[in-house]
């Protein structure tokens, strides 16, 4: 069984492509300044789960420009909606396989970048992962609302599949 802050992370997945259900490919690369794209959005997440859960903790770069594109302190773009998904999608797989082998224990050590541990733990790392995807998904919603959306989710989604 999954950790429970692993499960957060994959709620917070889905409640990501449940606002961003119905999304056209045009709408996804609109900028409404200062927020940024929808497109954006999902690359940057995926960027940041790339870092910690596919290169820190697996040593694997699959996505080797991302981080330029997308990362933090990179300025606002409007990158191909497509490509963003198919990358978050390949992203959050790989680091699912992390996931699906982290124990308690790890919690509480720290990945490497460089052959130097990083300052957080993997448990806050995921923490901070989490609340990211949070933070973004409520610019996400913001976004959709400026660019005329309607029908956008009103609340958490459907936690029954959660346990806990």
């Amino acid at each position: 069984m999954a950790h429970p802050l692993v499960t957060q992370l994959r709620f917070s997945r889905s409640e990501l492509i449940r606002c961003l259900d119905g999304v056209s490919p045009d709408d996804a690369i609109r900028r409404v300044e200062p927020m940024n794209s929808l497109s954006w959005i999902v690359g940057h997440l995926a960027s940041q789960e790339h870092y910690l859960w596919v290169q820190m903790a697996q040593d694997h770069n699959i996505a080797p420009d991302l981080r330029d594109l997308v990362g933090f302190g990179r300025p606002p773009s409007t990158p191909p909606w497509e490509e963003m998904w198919i990358l978050w999608q390949d992203i959050t797989r790989a680091a699912d396989i992390f996931f699906d082998d982290l124990t308690p224990e790890m919690l509480y050590t720290h990945l490497k970048w460089k052959d130097k541990p990083i300052p957080e733990n993997i448990g806050v790392s995921l923490l901070r992962n989490i609340f990211h995807y949070w933070f973004h998904l409520g610019e996400a919603h913001a976004v959709r609302q400026l660019l005329g959306h309607s029908d956008l989710p009103q609340f958490v989604g459907d936690l029954s599949g959660v346990g806990f």
